[in-house]
C-alpha cells in the first residue's frame, strides 16, 4: 500500500504522520514544491518510527511526480491556507491551479489511484477534479465531512459533559462556515438523542459552533488548523487502504441523489477499497432539507467561478 500526500505543510505532515502510526501502509510519500522540505519532513517524521512503533517508509521529493508511481492514494493538501479572516472560497483562484496541475501529475503516474481532495474551497476543488480528470467517481473524494463531524463531536461533547466516546453526530452539506448542515436530529450519545439532554438553544449553539470551527482556528492560530484535519485524512485513507466499509461524510458528485446533480458535497458515504463503494440515503428533516439545498446552492455559486477548461 502506497500513499501519496502532496503538500509537506502542516496539514500535510500531520497526514503523513498519522497514517505512518497507524502502520497500515508500507510507504508514504511525502511531496512539495519547496526545495528540500518535504524531504526534511520525511526524515523528522521517519526519526520518530522506532520511538512511536511504525515501519511504514517515509519519503520525501520535491516536486519529481515519477516518485510517486503506482500510488494507491493519493491526498492532496497543497494551496495557501486560509489566514484570519478568510474564506475558504476566497482562496479558489490559486488553489484551482495548483489541484488541476497536481491531479493531472499525479494521475498520469498513477492511473489507477484514488483522489482525496482536501484544498480549498474543498467541495469546489473536488468538483474541478472530476471535470478535469478521467477518473470515475468513485475514485475521487472530497474531506471534509469527516473534519466537520469529528468538530461536531467535539462540541456535543463538550455541552452534554460527556466523554467523546459517548457520542456520535455527523455533519452533511457543504464545507463552508454557512454550508455546513450539522445533524442534530440524529445525533446520538449512546444511541440516545441527544435532543433528550440538551435545550434547543444549547443545540443550536453546537451546530453554529460547529460551523465556525475551522474560522475559530484560525483567528487563534493565525492560520489554518493541522492536527484535526491530518486525522480525518488519515482516517479516510486507513478506511480505503484497509477496505473497512466504514461509513464517513465526504464530498462525492451526486447525480441525483439528495436531489441534487452535477455538483460535489458532503454527504453519507461507505468507504472501501474501490473508494466510495456507495451513497448512502439518510432521512433529513424539513429543515435540514432547506439548509442543504441553500448549501448547494452556496457550493454551485463558487463552482461558477471555476474556469476548468474541459
Amino acid at each position: 500500500m502506497k500513499v501519496t500526500v502532496v503538500g509537506a505543510g502542516a496539514v500535510g505532515a500531520s497526514c503523513a504522520e498519522y497514517i505512518a502510526i497507524k502502520d497500515f501502509a508500507s510507504e508514504v510519500v511525502l511531496l512539495d514544491i519547496k526545495e528540500g522540505y518535504a524531504e526534511g519532513k520525511a526524515m523528522d517524521l521517519m526519526q520518530t518510527a522506532s520511538l512511536n512503533g511504525f515501519d511504514t517508509k517515509i519519503t520525501g521529493i520535491t516536486n519529481d511526480y515519477s516518485k510517486t508511481a503506482n500510488s494507491d492514494i493519493c491526498v492532496i493538501t497543497s494551496g495557501i491556507p486560509r489566514k484570519p479572516g478568510m474564506t475558504r472560497e476566497e482562496l479558489i483562484g490559486i488553489n484551482a491551479g495548483i489541484v488541476k496541475s497536481v491531479s493531472s501529475s499525479l494521475i498520469e503516474h498513477s492511473p489507477n489511484t484514488i483522489l482525496i481532495v482536501v484544498s480549498n474551497p474543498m467541495d469546489t476543488m473536488t468538483y474541478l477534479a472530476h471535470k478535469s480528470t478521467n477518473l470515475p467517481k468513485n475514485r475521487i473524494i472530497g474531506m471534509g465531512g469527516a473534519l466537520d463531524s469529528a468538530r461536531f463531536k467535539y462540541r456535543l461533547a463538550e455541552a452534554l459533559g460527556a466523554p467523546i466516546s459517548d457520542v456520535d453526530g455527523m455533519v452533511i452539506g457543504g464545507h463552508s462556515d454557512t454550508g455546513m448542515v450539522p445533524l442534530t436530529s440524529q445525533a446520538t450519545r449512546n444511541s440516545v438523542r441527544v435532543s433528550e439532554f440538551l435545550s434547543e438553544d444549547r443545540l443550536n449553539q453546537v451546530k453554529e459552533d460547529t460551523k465556525v470551527g475551522g474560522a475559530t482556528l484560525t483567528k487563534l492560530l493565525g492560520t489554518s488548523a493541522w492536527y484535526a484535519p491530518g486525522a480525518a485524512v488519515s482516517a479516510l485513507v486507513q478506511a480505503i487502504a484497509c477496505d473497512q466499509k466504514k461509513m464517513f461524510p465526504c464530498s462525492t458528485f451526486l447525480e441525483g441523489e439528495y436531489g441534487l446533480s452535477d455538483i460535489c458535497i458532503g454527504v453519507p458515504v461507505i468507504l472501501g477499497r474501490n473508494g466510495i463503494e456507495s451513497i448512502v440515503d439518510v432521512p433529513l428533516s424539513d429543515a435540514e432539507k432547506a439548509h442543504m439545498q441553500a448549501s448547494a446552492e452556496g457550493v454551485r455559486k463558487t463552482n461558477g467561478l471555476l474556469e476548468v477548461g474541459v
